[in-house]
């Protein structure tokens, strides 16, 4: 039985994903959320890809920002957008999400779109594996 559910919620996933639902795309409406619960009223998706986070050793050092770096912070460093832009991060691996702030530079290692604080990394459940696929969302003006 649990088996015969599960394959039924599989399928209905899948068909109702874009990349599988034969073509099909949803629109975001005035009260929308994605799976993983954004808001898409409040937040628009600005970019999928890889996250890492920073290591322990770079606690107390000097971000581009002008501020030192807090392992227990929640902010991130990204490579263009503005110092100050509060980020809503999805792990698409768990679901799990974080609000940020850009306080730095980076990450440059090819691939990658943001470095998340310890504590954020920590919040999306992403320590254990160091690299995760994430979605970044930012606030609509």
């Amino acid at each position: 039985m649990f088996k015969y559910l599960l394959r039924v919620l599989i399928v209905i996933l899948c068909f109702s994903c874009p990349i599988y639902g034969m073509g099909q795309t949803q629109k975001a409406t005035a009260s929308a959320t994605t799976t993983a619960g954004v808001d898409t009223t409040q937040w628009k998706l600005y970019e999928t890809g890889q996250a890492t986070y920073y290591s322990a050793r770079t606690h107390g050092r000097m971000m581009a920002s002008g501020e030192r770096y807090d392992k227990n912070g929640l902010f991130c460093a990204h490579k263009k957008l503005p110092f100050g832009t509060k980020i809503h991060v999805v792990n698409k691996k768990n679901g799990k999400e974080v609000i940020v702030v850009v306080k730095d530079r980076g990450p440059f290692a090819k691939g990658r779109v943001i470095d998340l604080s310890n504590k954020a990394a920590e919040t999306i459940g992403m320590l254990r594996d160091g690299v995760v696929p994430v979605e970044l969302w930012v606030e609509k003006n």
